[in-house]
């Protein structure tokens, strides 16, 4: 694994977790945890339970006792670290948002493409798929349930970066972010959209704002009279993304991303609307599903709560009895499952890296909506085409 922090943790679990509660086809061994500092790294990868660390990820990548790179940086580094281990033959696990840009991206899936004739997959991490809940809606619209979708909404809403005094990090620095709101937690809104229904995005309209422009650095200068004073670095990235778009059935979609609203610490709910009923999931209710079904007599309709825990339900078989919820950690569990079974199949794992390409997709159609003033900005109809 390439990097830690918040999401080495996750995906560390995952690793760890998954060859304990479900029987794989293959075995995965935690062998080397990589980072900038050789400390830091250390102590990640004995907390996490990986075999040794390292600050080099080039010869990590060399190593014949590797099969698989677990990518986990910030966004700059996504393209080379994937296309050198790809090149190299080792299957590739990367998270979200594949790339920075949309060429980085392309030169990704252009690297997974000729690994694949090689037997060699990539998967992008668009972990909230894997939420038994969401895996269920999915199959509930794939079954007609709902009938022809019509409307979809989609909110993620965070408030991190509410104080204004909070300090500058990577994630809100275009150069190693690629984009703030709009690619981090708007890349998950436009996924989970596009899984559920089964449909792409084909055309948006969206506006970004900058809601804070500057922020503290996080060292403090002294100021010549002895008195502490913060440097302010500016925020080159969105803190607010608004848009619309509509999928390739006709449906239009509404979506909001924002770290900025208040109270919420990571809301995300996703409503589908059909000719026949809709379903409803919220994270922050992530062991259930809200179902109408449409099709009931008058006077006995109504949304109907489903509790995702039986056995039957996705995933649910390799855990606990009834009624025994699940977690935010075990999405990265059954993404560990999925892609080693995928893998070891000898079958392309999803979301692909030209999923995630797609995705990168939207997300630049939205910026350039917002930049340009446009009412729709098409999304290149080639990775669309090539989903077919």
């Amino acid at each position: 694994m390439i990097g830690h922090g918040f999401m080495g943790a996750a995906h560390s679990q995952g690793w760890r977790v998954a060859p304990r509660f479900f029987d794989l086809a293959a075995q995965p061994e935690m062998s080397v945890l990589v980072g900038r500092d050789a400390a830091r790294a250390n102590e990640a990868a004995q907390r996490w339970g990986w075999a040794e660390s390292s600050t080099d990820w080039r010869a990590v990548i060399d190593r014949p006792d590797i099969d698989v790179i677990d990518i986990v940086t910030p966004g700059t580094s996504h393209a080379e670290i994937a296309i050198a281990a790809l090149d190299a033959g080792k299957h590739v696990l990367c998270e979200k948002p594949l790339a920075n840009t949309v060429a980085e991206a392309e030169a990704m899936t252009d690297a997974a493409a000729r690994a694949f004739d090689l037997g060699v997959y990539a998967m992008v991490g668009f972990t909230y798929r894997r939420i038994p809940a969401a895996t269920l809606a999915r199959d509930f619209v794939a079954a007609g349930k709902i009938g022809d979708i019509r409307q979809v909404r989609v909110n993620y809403l965070q408030d991190w970066l509410v104080d204004p005094q909070s300090p500058l990090t990577w994630r809100l620095q275009k150069e190693l972010a690629g984009s703030g709101a709009l690619g981090d937690i708007g890349a998950h809104a436009i996924d989970l959209a596009q899984f559920i229904t089964g449909q792409r995005l084909v055309s948006v309209s969206g506006i970004i704002e900058t809601i804070v422009a500057e922020r503290p650095l996080l060292g403090l200068r002294q100021g010549l009279s002895g008195t502490g004073t913060t440097e302010q670095g500016p925020v080159t990235v969105d803190d607010l993304a608004l848009f619309t778009g509509r999928f390739e059935g006709g449906a239009l979609g509404s979506f909001e991303a924002t770290r900025f609203s208040t109270g919420r610490k990571n809301s995300f709910r996703i409503e589908v609307a059909g000719s026949l009923g809709a379903i409803s999931f919220d994270l922050e209710d992530l062991n259930a599903l809200s179902f109408f079904d449409g099709t009931t007599a008058n006077g006995q309709q109504g949304f109907t709560k489903i509790l995702v825990t039986e056995p039957q339900h996705p995933y649910l078989a390799a855990w606990w009895p009834p009624g025994h919820t699940l977690g935010y950690e075990h999405g990265f569990t059954h993404q560990a499952r999925d892609f080693v079974e995928a893998v070891a199949a000898g079958v392309q794992p999803t979301p692909s890296f030209a999923d995630g390409l797609q995705v990168q997709q939207v997300l630049a159609a939205v910026e350039a909506s917002s930049d340009n003033g446009s009412a729709w900005t098409p999304t290149l109809a080639r990775v669309l085409a090539s989903q077919k």
